[in-house]
């Protein structure tokens, strides 16, 4: 996978740019039930994208069918404006019986809003330019990482303004970024009859889940029709499963996204679109043994009705006090960091290091991991002192994790 980090007024921002997915592990995909492979074959309908020339928007639906289907509008990555990126889930949805639109926003020259605006817009000249495909009666706002961010106000207005979703929606958001652009009381005034499934990554060291834990609890969908799921991490038969940041668009496609996304969502549209409650205790489960249990050995998900999954903030590229976040003021109320964390001292030395460094601290250490600027684990050691003579000179993160199971991230450039 190639990836490159990208710098503008905001900071630096994760740049997605994987082309094309292979299916792969030891554990294989379903075959029944929800997260198994539907029957339609797959059409596809594109057009120009008068906001990001050249970038078309595109929708996947089911091929044949004779009148509109509930849709998915799918709000993508920072940098992750390539449908290849996704295709195993466009072509997942579609088989299902829905249709999903893509829009590709810009990655660079852009404010957040006009990346919001474009979007929206997107998903608005979809739906009235193909109204033989898109039902706007039953619709769901699925996201990742920025997008994932961006679905609560353009849900909104979509089904405060537009009404759309009238006989079933949902929002499905996953590892989100900074929410824009909708306000405290929009948040509290959300409508009641959506769904809302969050989910975040056990190993994820880019988005603070403290902005999902923010808007999960805040928001005013009523707790019997609202979940929150963090994803572990796992290693099956020495293959790694990683619930990093990357899982939706990682070219390690596996059984982490039939599994933990493509099973969850599968439920969530026979619920919301269909009304089947069995579907309910898949997706919006409540811990129920239907919703968390995992195939073959790996770990159950992990589910809260009142979220306080997170790290130290200087765990994650994008801490959620951060003055880049709106909702900033608003970190604190969802967790709390203990003292004995907050009093860690942690160092690197030397620092810029060119064939080792040293791990300075009092605590006892279990296991560090060593990411690149793309979020990749490109090494692991288990003693203070870390050889880094094979490791290309540039930016990393060192995450050192404790005996206490704590963890906390430091920069280290290599020479």
């Amino acid at each position: 996978m190639k990836s490159i980090f990208c710098l503008f007024a905001w900071g630096v921002l994760n740049v997605l740019t994987v082309f094309g997915q292979s299916y792969t592990g030891p554990i294989q995909k379903p075959t029944s039930g929800y997260g198994a492979e539907g029957s339609y074959a797959v059409a596809i309908q594109s057009f120009p994208n008068p906001n990001f020339l050249g970038h078309d928007i595109v929708i996947y639906y089911p091929e044949g069918i004779t009148s509109s289907v509930p849709t998915l509008f799918y709000s993508h990555a920072y940098g992750g404006n390539n449908p290849a990126n996704i295709s195993g889930f466009l072509n997942f949805v579609a088989k299902k019986g829905y249709a999903v639109v893509f829009v590709p926003y810009p990655t660079v020259g852009a404010t957040v809003g006009e990346r919001y605006a474009n979007l929206l817009d997107g998903f608005i000249q979809a739906a009235h330019d193909y109204p033989d495909i898109i039902d706007t009666t039953k619709v769901g706002f699925v996201g990742h990482s920025f997008g994932g961010g961006a679905v609560y106000a353009n849900a909104y207005y979509c089904f405060a303004t537009l009404n759309w979703g009238l006989s079933g929606r949902f929002i499905f958001s996953m590892a989100q970024w900074y929410t824009f652009h909708i306000s405290q009381t929009e948040l509290e005034a959300f409508p009641k009859d959506v769904k809302f499934l969050a989910i975040v990554y056990e190993d994820d060291v880019s988005n603070d889940h403290r902005m999902t834990n923010d808007i999960f609890t805040t928001i005013g969908i009523p707790s019997s029709e609202k979940d929150y799921l963090m994803i572990p991490s796992a290693n099956i038969g020495g293959y790694d499963y990683a619930a990093d940041h990357q899982v939706p668009n990682n070219t390690a496609f596996d059984a982490l996204d039939y599994y933990a996304y493509y099973r969850l969502l599968d439920a969530m549209c026979d619920y919301v679109f269909n009304g089947n409650e069995e579907a309910k205790d898949v997706a919006l489960g409540n811990g129920s043994e239907n919703q968390i249990t995992m195939p073959e050995g790996m770990p159950d998900l992990i589910q809260s009705d009142v979220p306080n999954f997170a790290n130290e903030q200087s765990t994650y590229l994008f801490p959620c006090d951060s003055h880049n976040n709106p909702r900033q003021a608003h970190c604190d109320a969802v967790i709390s960091v203990s003292t004995s964390v907050k009093n860690t001292h942690i160092s690197l030395t030397p620092n810029p290091a060119n064939t080792f460094f040293h791990v300075e601290t009092e605590q006892i250490i279990s296991q560090i991991d060593i990411f690149n600027q793309q979020g990749q684990l490109v090494k692991s050691a288990s003693t203070k002192d870390v050889s880094i003579a094979e490791l290309c000179s540039g930016l990393y993160f060192v995450r050192v994790g404790l005996v206490n199971n704590h963890l906390k991230v430091c920069r280290l450039i290599k020479e």
